[in-house]
C-alpha cells in the first residue's frame, strides 16, 4: 500500500477518511469571511426591503439563522471540529439596480481549527433564510457567488479574494 504524504491529514493510510487530530497545533485567533447573493424580483426585492413579505422580517430572521447556523456546523460537516466562537456577525447589502442582497458572514475563533466552514455554513443558511421568506412572492430565486472571501490565523496563513 503506498503511504499518503502528510499534507494528507484527512485520510488514513488505507484511503479512508478521517477526522483530524488538531490537539498538537497551536492555539491562534483565526477569522474567516465568506459572501453570497440572493438574486429576487423586483417585486419580491421591494417587499423584502419594506419588510412587507408574508412571512414578516427576512433579513432579521436570516441573520439569526446564519448566526445559530455558525454555531452548529459541525452538526452538520462530518469531519468539522466543534469551535468554541468568540464571535458570528451577518451583513447584509442591497442592491435595488440587482434586485439583490449581497451578504457577508464574519467568524472569529481562537482555536486550533479555522473558521472558513462556519462562515461558508452562515452565509448559506442565511441565504437559504432569505429564499424561504420570500418563496410565497417567488419561486425562481438564485442564491449565487458562495465563496470564501477572507481566512487568517493558524499554519495556513492568509487568504483573501
Amino acid at each position: 500500500m503506498t503511504k499518503l504524504p502528510p499534507e494528507f491529514t484527512h485520510l488514513k493510510e488505507d484511503g479512508s477518511a478521517t477526522m483530524v487530530d488538531i490537539g498538537g497545533k497551536d492555539v491562534s485567533r483565526r477569522i474567516a469571511r465568506a459572501g453570497c447573493s440572493v438574486i429576487l424580483n423586483p417585486l419580491a426585492f421591494d417587499l423584502l426591503r419594506r419588510k412587507a413579505l408574508p412571512k414578516g422580517d427576512a433579513l432579521a430572521a436570516a441573520k439569526t439563522a446564519g448566526i445559530m447556523a455558525a454555531k452548529r456546523t459541525a452538526d452538520l460537516i462530518p469531519f468539522c471540529h466543534n469551535l468554541e466562537l468568540d464571535f458570528v456577525d451577518l451583513s447584509f447589502t442591497l442592491d435595488p439596480e440587482g434586485s439583490s442582497i449581497h451578504l457577508q458572514s464574519e467568524v472569529r475563533v481562537s482555536g486550533r481549527s479555522g473558521a472558513e466552514m462556519e462562515a461558508l455554513c452562515a452565509v448559506q443558511i442565511a441565504a437559504l433564510t432569505l429564499y424561504d421568506m420570500c418563496k410565497a412572492v417567488q419561486k425562481d430565486i438564485r442564491i449565487v457567488n458562495c465563496r470564501l472571501l477572507h481566512k487568517s490565523g493558524g499554519r495556513g496563513g492568509e487568504y483573501n479574494v
